[in-house]
């Protein structure tokens, strides 16, 4: 029996004990399985899992496609295989995510960090201009914003606030593991609830899916944690929260810098102008969404001094 094939149409991975196949045939029938439970990049999953089972990079495996794997090396290829086809994300198997160049442990504690946060990171980084900027991650989750900003801006003072100690354990791991325990201040706060610090920049990705959008959501999405998911009935309900909140905690000429939900760009264009934030500016995402939206807040008391951000 095929690696990957049912069994007796049960839906269970099977294997028999003490069976051998190569690298190739393990590649092509575990990207043959997870093609029929609509795994999307069926064979780029069925890479890594296999990879991530045998202590190896990708292209290692390209180098072996015939080497013969027996029980003891498929036996925990089988498992890991097995819940993939059920959904589980990619990430969590492997137990990290790439994000921004680095390298983030990544499991169920946390939202898995998605392509769009990294763009707002990178719009983010070419937006500042004073190296020493005090900044804020709101809902930092697994804590890819702020310690990639600490890494890239290693004079700036980094803070970092969740609602989750879950999510801020796991963001003190990726700390530690990238080196930057002393660079960022994680908090536990409900927004920013335990804050009293004014800062130059509050970037954050919150919850933007409303409630009633459950059945929207893919298998994996559904994997994350709901408190990183779901806001409101609306969806937004959390970021007008967050423009409510932050004026006071905004140095003049302060920047807060927003990912939010698709179709949400003109109601909180609208709450952010209702405010009195100025320098109002939104960009989209590479598939054409309005995705990040970017205001200040206050006058510059010091004309002279050059602005701590840019505004396109």
């Amino acid at each position: 029996m095929e690696f990957g094939k049912e069994s007796d149409g049960s839906g269970e991975l099977s294997l028999p004990e003490n069976f051998e196949m190569t690298v190739l045939e393990v590649l092509q029938s575990t990207t043959a399985y997870f093609k029929k439970r609509g795994i999307e990049n069926s064979r780029l999953n069925a890479e890594h899992l296999l990879a991530h089972a045998l202590g190896r990079t990708r292209m290692e495996l390209y180098l072996e496609f015939e080497r013969t794997l027996g029980e003891a090396e498929l036996a925990p290829l089988r498992e890991l295989v097995q819940r993939r086809g059920e959904g589980e994300p990619l990430d969590h198997l492997l137990g990290t995510v790439e994000f921004c160049g680095h390298t983030f442990l990544c499991d169920k504690r946390a939202l898995v960090p998605r392509p769009e946060t990294e763009q707002l990171v990178e719009i983010v980084e070419s937006k500042i201009e004073n190296r020493k900027s005090k900044i804020l991650d709101v809902g930092t989750g697994s804590g890819v914003i702020a310690l990639t900003l600490a890494r890239k801006f290693p004079e700036a003072q980094i803070f970092a606030v969740d609602v989750s100690e879950d999510a801020l354990a796991l963001a003190r791991e990726n700390a530690a593991r990238l080196g930057l325990s002393g660079r960022v201040q994680f908090r536990k706060s409900d927004l920013l609830e335990n804050l009293d610090e004014r800062f130059d920049l509050i970037v954050a990705n919150l919850p933007y899916i409303a409630a009633q959008d459950r059945h929207t959501l893919s298998r994996e999405v559904l994997h994350d944690p709901e408190v990183a998911l779901f806001a409101g009935v609306h969806g937004d309900e959390f970021v007008r929260e967050l423009i409510e909140q932050a004026p006071p905690r905004l140095r003049p000429d302060g920047m807060l810098a927003l990912e939010i939900g698709f179709d949400q760009s003109e109601a909180l264009l609208s709450a952010l102008a209702e405010k009195n934030y100025r320098d109002i500016c939104w960009k989209n995402d590479y598939s054409g969404v309005t995705r990040f939206l970017f205001a200040r807040y206050g006058q510059d008391s010091h004309p002279r001094r050059p602005p701590a951000f840019r505004v396109d």
